[in-house]
């Protein structure tokens, strides 16, 4: 199915919390879309009963699924159960509501964590389940392959136009406090402004700063994912990036230069790196007509000016 308007259309999105879930409410909204948009307080999506009886009840014709229980290196090697078994949960639970409310069609938002960090790059996504995971993210990767695994079943078995998309780093203005937990841009930026704020002279960013990651402006994800449900309906899941990527160490100074930090930065190799590149290749995406509009400095940019005194990130 493609040319889906999405105007008119009620489409729950699960996750609308979270830093991709404001930004997608916002971008669908545009579309002329009735979001529903029950909160964690008010639907727990690990529930499967609770969450059928949700959907069931309210109805949508579409959902886009971007709910999650993750965060950055830390987290997941802290908590690798509960990542598993929340987002295994979260997955299962929202797919299986969907089919049983009978939504049109469903978008199951994953990541670019499942793919093998030594396939080729950039990851096609073909190379899906061609080696190990990262094992740093390796809950959170098997959870999110599930999901995109149910979709390609449920598509098979229940004719369901469920399709799924493989976003990369995403970051952006975001109210929430960056903790410890946090992922790389909030975390470092959150360093650098209290850095700036308390005078000091230094700030040590976790791993060597050679590794090299791509980052994708929450905008331009949501409305990458607005332009799926548009424009694609097919079993293989899509890259959701920018195509080109970073080391961590340009990151920094790049972050360090619009938080206004002249000090130094110490990378501290003792701590993990994480896959040394993930890298998208980004060409089934821009075939249907997507590219992103923000470029890295402008985005970390809009991020920085989004914080004021009073909601700087602090330190746990």
């Amino acid at each position: 199915m493609t040319g889906f308007d999405l105007a008119g259309r009620r489409v729950w999105l699960a996750g609308a919390g979270g830093l991709l879930g404001q930004a997608l409410h916002r971008r669908l909204a545009q579309a002329g879309a009735q979001v529903l948009a029950p909160l964690r307080q008010d639907l727990d999506l690990r529930d499967p009963a609770a969450t059928a009886a949700w959907a069931e009840g309210a109805a949508p014709e579409l959902a886009v699924i971007a709910a999650a229980a993750a965060g950055g290196i830390q987290a997941h090697l802290d908590r690798p159960g509960d990542v598993l078994l929340d987002n295994l949960l979260i997955a299962g639970s929202t797919i299986e509501g969907a089919r049983r409310a009978g939504v049109q069609k469903l978008l199951f938002i994953g990541s670019a964590a499942v793919y093998p960090p030594d396939a080729p790059q950039p990851f096609k996504e073909d190379v899906l389940m061609s080696g190990p995971l990262e094992p740093a993210h390796e809950g959170y990767a098997l959870a999110k392959l599930a999901g995109v695994k149910l979709c390609q079943t449920y598509r098979r078995q229940h004719g369901c136009d469920f399709i799924s998309a493989l976003p990369t780093n995403f970051y952006g203005p975001d109210p929430r406090p960056a903790g410890r937990h946090a992922h790389v841009v909030p975390s470092l930026m959150r360093r650098f402004a209290d850095a700036g704020r308390s005078g000091a002279s230094t700030v040590e960013v976790w791993g060597s700063g050679k590794a090299r990651r791509e980052f994708l402006y929450v905008d331009d994800a949501a409305d990458a994912c607005v332009t799926l449900l548009e424009r694609y309906s097919g079993e293989a899941p899509v890259n959701v990036g920018v195509g080109f990527d970073v080391t961590i160490a340009d990151l920094a100074h790049q972050i360090a230069e619009v938080t206004n930090f002249a000090g130094e930065i110490i990378f501290d190799a003792a701590k993990p790196d994480g896959a040394s590149r993930r890298l998208l290749d980004i060409s089934r995406l821009s075939s249907l007509g997507w590219r992103p509009a923000t470029s890295l400095r402008m985005g970390l940019e809009k991020t920085y000016a989004s914080l004021d005194g009073a909601h700087l990130p602090t330190l746990d």
